[in-house]
């Protein structure tokens, strides 16, 4: 039955009831209501506004409910309202009046933003072990491949050589932000809403800091009106959420374009593949397109709160009941894609040598040959023109700058000498970029090693 009955007098109609019902996504709050009414129950009994007994009796209950909603004894019943006039109905079913105490000094609205930030708080824990065990595999990757030579690239054009390991560690690097932005996000989401009432606080003397202590939160929220309609935390996570999904859909992207036979740097595992229904030769990076894909869902699943809460007025609206479903499908779909895309790439099978041949065509060394003539003597504008005109040079005539006969060099600088064949040499190209944040074996190595022990 719902908490409100008593100024109605007709039952609400059936197909009302199931599109006001909130129970069929908030149910997976159970455990995190039962904490936020552990709390607050042991808070009124603390300070006498229901005897301790009864304070007691509740918090034991609770804490049994809990236990069997989670060991599978006890099944939410799906007909409630909500989860938490399921869990009240369930401790009255249990100790009778003293159960109907629990809800002293509180609102539905206090407790669903309480509920939430606990919930999503927990997520958050699950979503920095995804995120840091991906960072661990991309290193892991990265080290094995530390000094495997491959073209960078701009506009999709071969570029300049650096090595696999640095092109990874770019994702590293790029998640490790999203780390430092979550733990962020938590420290404004870790406050409780208790004690905001339905919207203007409560008349009891609660006190609310206690509350906050026993849930392992930082703080209260400082206003009543803003603690039951403030989502900025749900929407914080969110757009996080967001930029992680940006993130593994341009790694997804690589990956589907380092698989096909045009770059065939990588080769992903069968477990990791599927097939074509007529073309038998196909190997398809379904896992890749389809996290590339639910980067779009993660961002609606933004955009869709965003809407919600950008014109409703203070203070909690039934509007606001649309956050739940959004945020937890945001937060599933990462957690599936993190979960999905970190084996994948760990199992993956690195194919150096077309890296390497790659690397060899497109003149990707010839800034390299431009600073050569700069080292010596040559000022950068006339060493870039002279190298443009060695590189027109070779295509005209079907060479590389390593097959181009040092006679050719001496006709367009005579600077040149046979050395400069050891200075565009790829390797050499790449270990001679130590600079720190440089893409050579030796940074590449050094980095990985800063990151493992920054996670450790």
């Amino acid at each position: 039955m719902p908490l409100w009955t008593g100024r109605f007098k007709k039952s609400l109609d059936k197909k009302t009831n199931d599109f006001n019902s909130s129970i069929p996504f908030d149910c997976r709050m159970a455990q995190q209501d039962i904490r936020g009414s552990v709390a607050h129950a042991t808070m009124l009994g603390e300070i006498g506004i229901i005897e301790k007994s009864e304070s007691e009796k509740i918090v034991k209950t609770l804490k049994e409910i809990a236990a069997e909603l989670e060991n599978g004894e006890l099944s939410i019943d799906m007909t409630a309202e909500d989860i938490h006039t399921f869990v009240e109905g369930e401790l009255t079913r249990r100790i009778g009046d003293s159960g109907k105490r629990l809800h002293t000094a509180r609102s539905r609205n206090d407790q669903v933003a309480l509920d939430l930030r606990l919930y999503l708080l927990d997520e958050c824990e699950k979503l920095n072990e995804s995120i840091t065990e991906l960072i661990r595999v991309i290193v892991k990757k990265a080290k094995e491949n530390y000094d495997a030579v491959m073209p960078g690239y701009t506009h999709l054009q071969r570029a300049q050589p650096i090595t696999f390991g640095h092109h990874l560690l770019a994702y590293a690097n790029m998640l490790l932000r999203d780390l430092s932005r979550l733990a962020d996000c938590k420290k404004r989401m870790a406050v409780s809403p208790l004690g905001s009432g339905a919207l203007a606080g409560t008349t009891y003397p609660l006190n609310r800091e206690y509350v906050a202590e026993l849930l392992g939160l930082s703080g209260v929220t400082n206003n009543s009106l803003d603690g039951v309609s403030d989502r900025d935390y749900a929407l914080e996570l969110m757009s996080v959420l967001s930029i992680v999904m940006v993130h593994l859909s341009r790694f997804a992207e690589e990956v589907i374009a380092w698989c096909s036979w045009e770059f065939k740097f990588i080769e992903l595992d069968d477990a990791f593949s599927t097939g074509s229904s007529i073309m038998p030769q196909k190997k398809n990076p379904d896992i890749a397109e389809l996290v590339r894909g639910k980067s779009g869902r993660v961002f609606g699943d933004l955009m869709t709160l965003l809407t919600v809460m950008k014109g409703i007025p203070l203070a909690y609206n039934k509007d606001m009941q649309e956050d739940k479903e959004a945020v937890f499908d945001a937060v599933d779909t990462v957690l599936m894609c993190i979960d999905t895309f970190a084996p994948m790439l760990d199992t993956m099978t690195v194919i150096r040598e077309n890296m390497r041949n790659a690397a060899a065509k497109g003149f990707i060394n010839a800034t390299d040959a431009a600073d050569y003539l700069v080292y010596k003597g040559l000022p950068f504008r006339d060493a870039y023109k002279a190298t443009g005109q060695l590189v027109a040079l070779c295509i005209d005539k079907g060479l590389t700058l390593e097959t181009l006969p040092i006679e050719e060099y001496k006709a367009v600088c005579s600077l040149f000498d046979e050395d400069v064949y050891e200075a565009i040499d790829l390797d050499n190209c790449v270990s001679k970029r130590t600079v720190k944040g440089g893409p050579s074996p030796k940074c590449v190595l050094q980095e990985a090693e800063a990151i493992e022990k920054l996670l450790s």
